[in-house]
């Protein structure tokens, strides 16, 4: 089947990979996301990936209860490396190659980051998970999810969750009259509070025109279905 778009970033939460878990990595999670990702390469879509880190540590969190801020963003960093490290385990395992490429140098493990590299790498059909965020303490793993898929001229971010099934006007766990919105303009996002992604990643967002999908991932086959363009979640444009 054909599909919508041709090169693509996606973002997972940190949570997405536990699972039923109260924390850590859920390997079933890990190898369903693994196999999706893997049916959209052997369609000929090039992906790249960026993982939260908050289902190990939480940065603001710590840093709320005392914890140097910096210190507390390089812990999540480290997070992320972690949950990169298992799902290109998983990707490897069902023989789909994949490249972890770090934002912080760490050569033993992984890649650092190049973006012509990584744009290689893509166009050669391997995997690409971003790592280590921005780099930077104070940026979230949206922002860098943004940042990287201008960079690497993705067509669009797909931002899956594992609670919510796109962006609504209020929280629908706790306000059963919230409404979800099939598509959002960032104009409307940005004045009606809604919280779609951070606010530095939607302002990245909206001043380069890169479309962003919301989405539930739990449901089996959600992330191709995006792909190919059926109309799930929220698009924001």
């Amino acid at each position: 089947m054909a599909t919508k778009y041709k090169r693509v970033l996606l973002k997972l939460s940190g949570e997405a990979l536990m699972g039923d878990m109260s924390y850590g990595i859920d390997p079933k999670v890990v190898r369903k996301v693994a196999q999706q990702v893997a049916s959209l390469v052997e369609e000929g879509v090039e992906v790249s990936l960026v993982l939260g880190g908050g289902n190990i540590w939480r940065g603001l969190k710590a840093s709320s209860q005392g914890m140097d801020r910096a210190v507390a963003d390089y812990m999540g960093m480290l997070a992320t490396v972690l949950n990169s490290l298992a799902l290109q385990d998983a990707l490897e395992k069902i023989d789909r190659p994949t490249r972890v490429m770090t934002a912080i140098e760490m050569p033993a493990v992984a890649e650092p980051y190049i973006r012509r590299r990584a744009i290689r790498h893509m166009e050669k059909g391997l995997v690409v998970i971003l790592a280590a965020g921005t780099g930077n303490p104070y940026f979230s793993t949206d922002t860098a999810a943004a940042l990287r898929a201008l960079e690497l001229h993705a067509e669009v971010i797909l931002y899956a969750k594992n609670n919510v099934d796109g962006v609504y006007s209020a929280d629908p766990n706790v306000d059963e009259h919230a409404k979800k919105f099939d598509e959002l303009s960032f104009g409307d996002a940005l004045r009606l509070g809604l919280k779609v992604i951070d606010g530095p990643a939607l302002a990245l967002c909206q001043e380069n025109n890169l479309p962003v999908v919301v989405f539930n991932m739990q449901q089996e086959e959600n992330i191709k279905r995006v792909v190919e363009g059926e109309k799930i979640g929220t698009l924001v444009t």
